[in-house]
């Protein structure tokens, strides 16, 4: 009977361990499919966004559409102006602004972030990582198709602003939107996700639209290009980050407050005003 007691007692112990709510560790590798499936997914979740559209959205829609053709009419004012500004920027800003928004900096950046995050285990990094890659293709790959679509040309072309020659291979005719903004402010906007203190957030803000202003001293874009590729890039990243909360348990910023954007137009002024 005693051995019976013993026997009973050893079973019990070892069902008390075998706890079927512990998480099963995953591999390395199969994390990194998953948040690579995941990345692909976010990008096609980024792009179906306007089919469910309702009246705000397009409303919102409209103001930006309505703020970049103000800006447009002053286009080439600000260029003129910006571009002689240039040769009093220093340098390492200049070589920033321009390296920073560049494809292959901006994913050596953003692998980085996701590596980190995958080898360390830390899931939050992970989500991280995953919204910037996804952020950053889907958005480069919209402007590299609107660009050729529109075929606008760079003041550095000799053109003036009405200049348009849709389908043309030629770089001077790939001005709209800026692909810089859209990849570097993309980055800005999604690390900024991760404070809470709105002074933080205009600091990341701040560094993450250098690149767009970089392109304007440059003559590589005008205003109304740099303007769209800030919108966009919000919208590509709000988009993005809202899909993801279905597919990891874990946010950088839990009690992160939402971030609101409001578009001023009258006759003397368009401006963007941010409510956290």
């Amino acid at each position: 009977m005693n051995r019976l007691y013993l026997v009973l007692l050893l079973c019990t112990l070892h069902l008390q361990g075998q706890n079927p709510e512990t998480p099963v560790s995953k591999t390395n590798w199969q994390l990194f499919t998953y948040d690579i499936a995941t990345v692909f997914e976010g990008v096609g979740y980024a792009y179906s966004r306007p089919l469910h559209w309702k009246g705000k959205q397009w409303a919102t829609f409209g103001a930006v559409m309505g703020g970049t053709g103000m800006l447009y009419l002053v286009d080439q004012e600000t260029s003129d102006f910006l571009r002689r500004q240039r040769e009093g920027v220093p340098q390492f800003i200049r070589d920033y602004g321009t390296n920073f928004g560049s494809p292959q900096y901006n994913y050596m950046f953003t692998g980085g972030v996701y590596l980190t995050g995958l080898f360390t285990k830390d899931e939050k990094l992970r989500r991280m990582g995953v919204l910037l890659l996804s952020s950053a293709t889907a958005a480069g790959l919209l402007q590299q198709i609107t660009k050729s679509l529109v075929g606008r040309a760079r003041p550095t072309s000799g053109k003036d602003k009405d200049s348009f020659d849709p389908f043309n291979s030629d770089r001077l005719y790939h001005s709209f939107p800026s692909g810089h903004v859209l990849l570097a402010f993309s980055n800005a906007y999604a690390i900024a996700k991760a404070f809470k203190s709105p002074w933080v957030k205009a600091g990341i803000y701040t560094v993450g639209l250098v690149p767009g202003v970089s392109r304007l001293w440059d003559g590589e874009h005008w205003l109304s290009d740099v303007a769209l590729g800030v919108a966009i890039s919000i919208f590509t990243v709000e988009s993005i980050d809202r899909y993801l909360d279905k597919k990891y348990d874990k946010k950088y910023n839990q009690q992160e407050k939402k971030l609101s954007w409001d578009l001023n137009i009258s006759p003397r002024h368009v401006g963007i005003t941010a409510r956290f």
